[in-house]
């Protein structure tokens, strides 16, 4: 048994990964300063194709980068060995494991529904909703379909970019160094999910997808890898992008969930949950870091 980790503080590892998280924000937003020049400020014409085509690429840049680059630093960083592994690049304990987190995601459906009727009904500044308002109209633009080349393209940035990115950052290295500072999987889970909500800036969707954010944490920690994450991450991202690409009107109305369909959906979730962690054999060791074999697998605590 040895330690793979060089840096052993987790908040030694988290100052270290936000410090390459904000100079990879701030040095990505000067570049895109420079390039829009006294344009900055106006909002881009979406109706031009060329200028549509460009912003979509801007975004591509931005999730690859923005949370692709400081994961990379920190995984060069904190461990010997094989880094990206040990930030969830590996098989699965068992392969059930890729099955069993798109239906999580999938039956989550209709709770995810309920919590964002919820949500809605918290009181926010104007402005807030303003701004979100604003970015929903974006993002509906960038999902307008032209041609069938468009949906392909749509999928790529709105859905498989985002999935591995985001899981990459959220899941392998904030919800890793959380847990290990917690000494408990929960812990971090929950603080990861929530730190992954609020980046979003849309905090009229603030629970849903904190309780999502939960959901993939759990698919990380459970099976080990964090194939399983991004593989249900991308099926629901997919799924969103498809049904605003052809169906904006079921976006735009944001059809109510009743409080049953809600209660039996978090019924199925926590059956799965719980199922998962019964066919789980991560467990979590004191010393966050040292590992045994090529499973991930700890030594103290057991699964909880």
């Amino acid at each position: 048994m040895y330690n793979n980790l060089k840096i052993r503080s987790p908040w030694a590892q988290m100052a270290l990964f936000l410090g390459a998280f904000g100079a990879t924000f701030f040095f990505f937003a000067l570049a895109l300063l420079l390039i829009k020049g006294g344009n900055a400020a106006q909002a881009p014409d979406l109706g031009n194709p060329q200028v549509l085509a460009g912003q979509k690429f801007m975004q591509a840049a931005w999730t690859i980068i923005l949370f692709g680059l400081p994961s990379l630093v920190y995984a060069l960083a904190s461990f010997r060995e094989k880094p990206l592994r040990e930030l969830g690049f590996r098989p699965a304990t068992l392969t059930s494991f890729y099955l069993l987190a798109i239906v999580l995601l999938a039956v989550a459906t209709p709770l995810e529904g309920w919590l964002g009727m919820l949500n809605r009904r918290i009181p926010l500044p104007g402005s807030l909703v303003d701004l979100e308002r604003t970015t929903d109209k974006q993002v509906m633009a960038y999902l307008k379909v032209r041609s069938p080349l468009d949906i392909v393209i749509n999928l790529l940035i709105m859905a498989v970019l985002p999935a591995i990115f985001e899981e990459l950052c959220f899941r392998g290295v904030v919800q890793r160094i959380l847990i290990q500072a917690f000494g408990h999987p929960w812990g971090g889970i929950i603080v990861a999910a929530a730190l992954f909500s609020a980046f979003h800036m849309q905090f009229q969707g603030f629970l849903p997808r904190m309780m999502l954010g939960v959901l993939l944490g759990a698919a990380y920690w459970y099976s080990g890898s964090l194939w399983p994450s991004i593989l249900a991450h991308m099926f629901y991202n997919g799924i969103q992008v498809v049904i605003a690409s052809y169906y904006p009107k079921m976006v735009d109305d944001n059809p109510s969930v009743p409080a049953f369909l809600g209660a039996g959906s978090l019924v199925l979730v926590v059956g799965l949950v719980g199922l998962m962690r019964r066919q789980s054999t991560v467990t979590y060791d004191k010393v966050y870091g040292l590992r045994t074999d090529d499973l991930f697998e700890f030594e103290d605590k057991g699964n909880s």
